[in-house]
């Protein structure tokens, strides 16, 4: 099992759900209104009058088979559309109940 942690403007929400309802992942965490800053590139994301838009963050628990498509689709999302901003992490998952 892999947990897939998605930071990404709150423009691309609904296709972020997309990515994962088309590889059948039911199961995730979401958050609204996050702020931050890319390592790379884009603007930054603060909610304030100099940066108003912000993120939202997505977190799923996966099988390993999974991640492949999924890390493909969302960088294809990402390059569509470079400067709004979308990063996916990958690490593995321990133990769970």
């Amino acid at each position: 099992m892999k947990t897939i942690f998605i930071p990404f403007d709150q423009a691309f929400k609904d296709q972020v759900i997309a990515i994962l309802n088309e590889n059948h992942v039911r199961g995730f965490t979401f958050w609204e209104n996050v702020q931050g800053r890319g390592s790379k590139s884009g603007e930054p994301h603060f909610g304030n009058h100099a940066w108003p838009s912000l993120n939202n963050a997505l977190l799923t628990v996966v099988d390993d088979p999974k991640v492949k498509p999924i890390m493909e689709a969302l960088k294809n999302l990402d390059k569509s559309s470079e400067m709004l901003g979308l990063r996916a992490f990958v690490w593995n998952i321990e133990e769970m109940y």
